[in-house]
């Protein structure tokens, strides 16, 4: 997929419809407020895009799901997980891991 939106839209037809945030130590989906701890979701699969002209513009998209929540939905990062101030435990969950 070529951009962002292309690529949430694919996700979106594939059944991740909740907007993931990024937390401390979990990630939510808003109101009402469903916390998502760092061994409570899987990473199904990831897409980096990297900007051309600007590192700023980089972003990973991710597709989780969350069996014991029985959600998917979909995180964006903009600018890599070293970034944002997180726990250890989902800086480790959020890791690129290779098959």
């Amino acid at each position: 997929m070529d951009t962002i939106l292309d690529t949430i839209n694919q996700l979106r037809t594939e059944g991740y419809v909740h907007d993931l945030k990024l937390a401390w130590n979990y990630l939510h989906q808003g109101i009402p407020e469903l916390k998502i701890l760092h061994d409570e979701f899987v990473i199904d699969k990831f897409y980096r895009f990297e900007g051309e002209s600007d590192p700023d513009e980089e972003a990973t998209v991710y597709a989780i799901s969350s069996p014991k929540h029985g959600i998917k939905g979909i995180l964006i990062n903009s600018g890599g997980i070293y970034s944002d101030a997180i726990a250890d435990e989902m800086l480790a969950a959020l890791q690129m891991k290779k098959p």
